[in-house]
């Protein structure tokens, strides 16, 4: 099992409770295949830096998950169909950044914080 972590992007005329179900959808299809999913980060509604299919902004969702090494493209291809999908980014993740996702979503210290003197 790896871990992963998915950016999408969906169009922004979604109503709150469409945004909610095809967030549903994504982590139900994620578990069907053997995934756990570790954290969901629905963001809402920002700007995009450039307009994307004459939009510009949209409903962002960041999911943190871990899955099998082949399931991405079976999840690709469903990302792909969706039309309500406007972008879509998959980032593996290493020992490292899933300790520092870890502590920043516990509020825990993650090193970086500027050291008061």
């Amino acid at each position: 099992m790896n871990n992963y972590e998915l950016m999408v992007i969906f169009t922004p005329v979604l109503s709150e409770d469409e945004f909610k179900n095809i967030q549903k959808k994504y982590t139900d299809f994620i578990t069907e295949h053997e995934g756990v999913i570790v954290h969901s980060n629905p963001w809402g509604l920002k700007s995009l830096a450039y307009p994307v299919q004459k939009k510009t902004t949209g409903l962002y969702w960041v999911l943190e998950y871990t899955a099998p090494s082949d399931f991405n493209e079976k999840f690709k291809i469903q990302l792909l169909r969706d039309d309500k999908v406007m972008r879509h980014m998959f980032n593996a993740l290493d020992k490292y950044a899933v300790e520092y996702n870890y502590k920043k979503r516990n509020g825990l210290p993650t090193g970086n914080q500027k050291q008061e003197i």
